[in-house]
């Protein structure tokens, strides 16, 4: 199977890694049809898990195979590192400042980017969707990395890091599609929105796995990149609504499984 799916081009691998990691989503957004609330509490582990395994994403699998590929190519090892997590950071605020959207439990007057009259659900639809665009990049540059022939990738590693992120979308699908019905949105609806929010992923893949391929200079500084943009969303996003309920016990219990899922899995395969 292994076999078999090295002889594809990185750009089908790194979109049927992201189709995976979309496929998540929606079979967690299928959980509306059996539930029409969920528990604050487990809603608010489910987003610490997201944001630990978003943060050992961001190290084990971008991070450190950044800095040990500069080191290789002959770079001070922290350049590509800083400037390219830095300039992660800054492309998602700059999304974040336009594309308008609603965080959780926030009222429509509260709706961030460029002011808009569309509906509540569809602003907190795009919430989730503007912070599952770097998931897929990272899981694309990953996947770019290997077919570039850089030691320090490797294909279960770039497994390992679209297993990570399709295992934190599954809860992340449910907490888009529940709360929509309970907005008022019908089960169907509401499943079709929670699975929409992460089709951005495998356009992303495409796009990251293309980039690294065209410019394999550059790939210590996309894998930095991708890392900024998900630590961008962890911090903007995860962090404080998983603890917006004043649930932080539980929400740092389940960051901290995420973190150690994440870890596991990356050293484990990568």
């Amino acid at each position: 199977m292994i076999d078999w799916f090295k002889t594809l081009s990185p750009m089908l691998q790194a979109l049927m890694a992201t189709s995976f990691t979309w496929f998540l989503t929606a079979l967690g957004a299928g959980l509306v049809f059996f539930f029409k609330s969920i528990n604050r509490r487990v809603l608010d582990a489910m987003l610490g898990f997201a944001a630990g395994v978003m943060i050992a994403a961001s190290f084990w699998s971008l991070l450190s195979p950044a800095i040990d590929m500069a080191e290789q190519m002959g770079i001070p090892s922290w350049q590509p590192a800083v400037i390219g997590f830095l300039l992660g950071g800054i492309f998602l605020r700059g999304i974040d400042m336009l594309l308008p959207h609603l965080h959780m439990n926030l009222p429509t007057s509260e709706a961030e980017g460029i002011h808009t009259t569309w509906r509540r659900s569809i602003l907190l639809v795009l919430s989730i969707t503007l912070h599952n665009f770097p998931e897929g990049l990272a899981v694309g540059v990953a996947f770019g990395a290997f077919a570039s022939n850089i030691p320090e990738a490797s294909l279960p590693g770039a497994i390992a890091l679209a297993l990570g992120i399709g295992i934190q979308n599954f809860p992340e699908g449910a907490a888009v599609s529940i709360p929509l019905r309970r907005e008022g949105l019908s089960r169907w609806r509401s499943f079709l929105w929670g699975q929409f929010s992460g089709l951005v992923e495998p356009i992303a893949g495409v796009l990251g796995a293309l980039a690294v391929i065209s410019m394999r200079s550059l790939l210590p500084y996309a894998l930095s990149f991708a890392a900024g943009a998900m630590i961008f969303v962890v911090v903007e996003e995860l962090i404080p609504e998983s603890q917006a309920d004043h649930n932080t016990d539980v929400a740092t219990m389940g960051a901290m499984l995420g973190f150690a899922v994440m870890m596991a899995l990356d050293v484990a395969l990568g």
